[in-house]
């Protein structure tokens, strides 16, 4: 069995017990029930560092022998690998911090996760209930700085509320859509004594997430699949949160649908399938993007129709009928009007739709698969390699690929490298494709690196960092090596912002305005040096004859992380590209903008799409 299919998964979301007999009462203080009550969850790992206001619950925790602390380095590290952990194991990620700026260092991964619908639960210290509202040592309102960038948070103002608010917390953030909750608990509340009951009666009037679809909707949508000629399954990040990707692929199969996936759906659907077209959107695959203009029905499921998919939203797939299927209300009808709106768990969706083509004779989509083979035969993915000799990233992203295997776990940062791992790594399987989609955040994939291999021990972990990221949170390479977490870091290195250079490039007249990070010339810092020195094996290529050495030396490194510098070259840009803002009738390669169809029966312009294949 591959450790993908190995990895455990999250239950199926479950309404709470309205009131569940105490099986449990003992007297203990609020910090005690605060580790309790994390145990008695299942919580294996909390990422934190703590500070005076939290520090009463790391006194119990240090007796608990169910909960493994990680000490990072910085609180942006700390919700970051716990978002890491959450997306590779469908569990909820737990992080803690101090009050005041402890806390407010989570605003950034809290926003994070709750963009990307990732159940995360953060913990905060707060100071004591008599000074708050005084502007104490270390005092913030972090419920309200985060009110808008959770599901939700809450203050506690009594220690008997400490098991129900945290099981409500991680109720929350795994139901309905996931997201984050942040729970807030004065220091005098953590000290003072309390009687802890378990299990809790929770109470959250009002919070039923519908997970079954109306039958109606279902029979509205099955009828506008049986008379498609040119239908999409355009695929989000909800069908790996709702563990979809099986039903998914036997509806895709049974119609014969062409699916295109996301950059937060990438693995849901295999990228080695026939049927799939490829990622759509601002750097997707000219084949997945076309297909969208040209589809007369759309299936949304999972997806919220963002910017960076849809472009200029007047013009996007304008003759499309659209059924969209998504567990949160919210987003159905937000970006684009659905003809067909069906509020669900999409594994149900896709479940009852099967179920209802099943028996219906299905519509002859040869014609649509020619056009679209004939596309993806004549604009495949590809690139140049740099003209003074140094590295394509864009190989040395694929081969670490190659190497590693569908089975491995690949985080990425944000900007250039993020683009071309989408790309140029086939993904197989669900949950083996991390990254930060609706934030952009950059610093996020090595901390999130830590907590994926934490939460699949038995994976290969890659981040896939660029340098300007990689200097964000590079500090949690002292994590990963004291605690033992042997992730690999490929840095790749072209000594700017990359897609800050690239937008300067080809939109601000090259002048390539504070992105030169000049690591280069100086090698400030050196990071291979700086990797031995956090703890780490540090190792440098710079040539393509050595890429599969170098490789292969960091993957037979087991027992510490290992951070690989790949000095490639500083002009390589991401191809495809559609301006941001744009049509995605007008798809730029080099500094063209070129129409993708004259007319419904052409196919793109010569030299519409990427690069030159290697």
């Amino acid at each position: 069995m591959s450790s993908s299919l190995a990895r455990p998964t999250a239950p199926r979301p479950q309404h709470p017990d309205p009131a569940p007999p105490p099986a449990t009462t003992e007297r203990m203080t609020g910090a005690q029930a605060v580790v309790r009550a994390l145990e008695e969850l299942g919580v294996e790992v909390v990422f934190g560092i703590p500070g005076g206001a939290i520090l009463p619950v790391y006194d119990p925790l240090l007796d608990s022998r169910r909960i493994r602390h990680v000490l990072v380095r910085h609180e942006q590290g700390a919700g970051h690998a716990a978002t890491g952990y959450a997306q590779a194991t469908g569990r909820v990620g737990v992080c803690m911090a101090t009050s005041g700026p402890g806390a407010t260092n989570l605003v950034t991964p809290l926003a994070d996760a709750q963009a990307d619908s990732v159940p995360v639960v953060a913990i905060t210290g707060q100071v004591g209930t008599p000074v708050m509202g005084t502007d104490a040592f270390q005092e913030a309102d972090i419920t309200g700085i985060t009110m808008p960038i959770t599901k939700h948070n809450v203050l506690v103002t009594r220690g008997a509320d400490i098991p129900r608010v945290l099981a409500e917390a991680f109720h929350l953030a795994a139901t309905g859509r996931p997201g984050a909750v942040l729970v807030d608990i004065p220091k005098d509340v953590l000290r003072a004594q309390m009687i802890f009951q378990w299990p809790p009666r929770l109470r959250l009037p009002g919070y039923r997430p519908v997970t079954t679809p109306n039958p109606r909707q279902i029979t509205a949508a099955a009828r506008l699949i049986t008379a498609a000629r040119a239908p999409v399954l355009y695929v989000g990040g909800g069908v790996i949160k709702s563990e979809a990707a099986g039903a998914l692929r036997a509806f895709a199969e049974r119609t014969g649908m062409p699916v295109v996936t996301t950059l937060m759906a990438r693995g849901a659907f295999p990228d080695s399938h026939p049927q799939h077209l490829g990622m759509p959107g601002m750097h997707g695959t000219v084949t997945a993007v076309a297909a969208l203009q040209k589809v007369d029905l759309l299936i949304a499921l999972g997806a919220r129709f963002d910017d960076r998919v849809t472009g200029d939203p007047r013009t996007f797939a304008p003759g499309a009928a659209v059924i969209h299927a998504d567990i949160d209300p919210a987003e159905i009808g937000k970006n684009r009007r659905a003809d067909v709106p069906i509020v669900g768990d999409c594994r149900e969706v896709l479940e009852q739709l099967l179920a209802a083509v099943a028996a219906q004779p299905l519509p002859d989509l040869s014609s649509w698969w020619t056009r679209l083979e004939r596309l993806r035969a004549d604009y495949p993915l590809g690139y140049r390699w740099p003209a003074d000799g140094s590295l394509a990233p864009q190989f040395v992203i694929s081969e670490i690929g190659r190497a590693a295997g569908p089975d491995a776990i690949f985080c990425a940062g944000v900007g250039q490298h993020q683009m071309w791992a989408a790309q140029f790594i086939g993904y197989e399987n669900p949950r083996t494709w991390l990254n930060s989609g609706g934030q952009g955040t950059m610093g996020y994939a090595v901390p999130a690196a830590i907590g994926a291999k934490l939460g699949a021990p038995h994976a290969e972990v890659w981040a896939i960092d660029g340098d300007g990221c990689f200097q964000m949170t590079n500090r949690e390479l002292a994590t990963a090596a004291v605690e033992g977490i042997p992730i690999k870091v490929a840095v790749i290195d072209n000594g700017h912002l990359g897609m800050i250079r690239q937008w300067q490039n080809l939109f601000y007249d090259e002048r390539y305005s504070q992105s030169d990070l000049r690591t280069h010339s100086r090698r400030v810092p050196d990071f291979a040096a700086l990797a031995e020195a956090l703890g780490c094996v540090g190792l440098r290529c710079e040539r393509k004859e050595d890429v599969a050495e170098v490789i292969a030396a960091a993957r037979a490194v087991r027992d510490r992380p290992v951070v690989v510098d790949f000095v490639v070259g500083a002009d390589a840009q991401v191809w495809p590209m559609i301006a941001a803002g744009a049509g995605n009738d007008l798809i730029m390669a080099a500094r063209d903008l070129r129409p993708l169809f004259d007319d419904a029966d052409e196919l793109p312009a010569s030299g519409s799409t990427a690069e030159d294949v290697r």
